[in-house]
């Protein structure tokens, strides 16, 4: 794969690629991130499961409230559509319903929930967040191959991160939420594609935020 060198042309400022790390242009960085058909393989009798764990030291409460396991459903409807859901202790709540053939909604979901808990742990208005994420999609991306261990076999993978606050000129305002990494780790070898997602805020010494979604397996 070929580096491409984005310069003053795009006004994004260059940063330092961990090893192993290129750049790829944002046409190809967002068709992998929403890759269409990721759930046509999938059994319609079947669903996916992801387990999603916070920590924010900024609201200390979000732990509780928004760790657990989010599942995928299909529904029997026409055209198709996919469920997703909250499941802790035994309890489930409803994240909304998607269209199937554009895509696993997995993604939309880290993204939006990414976008309120920034919100509510540094202030600001989540259109402005969630602006600033939408054009750090527009924007060249660091891309990563790898290998990694899936259902005890080890598997190639595709790793995307993004910096959406990186150049912003509010971030000295943002409680540290200018550091945010948003990374999604992806293969064919995993259904619905994405094997994680992850958003972190690094801090002196431990994360001021962290959230990920690991797939969890196929549940009947």
């Amino acid at each position: 794969m070929k580096t491409t060198v984005f310069a003053a042309i795009l006004g994004v400022a260059a940063f330092a690629l961990p090893l192993g790390a290129e750049t790829i242009g944002a046409e190809e960085s967002y068709d992998l991130l929403f890759r269409n058909g990721t759930l046509d393989a999938v059994d319609r009798d079947s669903g996916l499961e992801y387990r999603r764990e916070v920590t924010s030291e900024l609201v200390p409460e979000a732990e509780d409230r928004d760790t657990g396991d989010i599942q995928l459903a299909f529904l029997k409807t026409e055209p198709a559509a996919v469920a997703l859901s909250l499941h802790q202790d035994g309890k489930e709540r409803g994240l909304g319903t998607f269209p199937a053939s554009v895509g696993n909604p997995i993604i939309m979901y880290f993204y939006e929930t990414t976008v309120r808990d920034m919100a509510e742990a540094a202030g600001g208005s989540p259109l402005y967040i969630r602006n600033r994420v939408k054009d750090a999609l527009t924007q060249p991306a660091e891309i990563e191959k790898g290998r990694e261990t899936f259902e005890g076999r080890e598997i190639e993978t595709t790793r995307i991160t993004l910096r959406p606050f990186e150049n912003d000129p509010n971030r000295e305002r943002m409680q540290g939420f200018g550091d945010l990494t948003l990374s999604v780790t992806m293969s064919d070898e995993v259904p619905g594609w994405y094997l994680g997602l992850e958003a972190s805020v690094p801090g002196d010494e431990a994360p001021i935020y962290h959230s990920t979604l690991t797939f969890d397996g196929v549940v009947e």
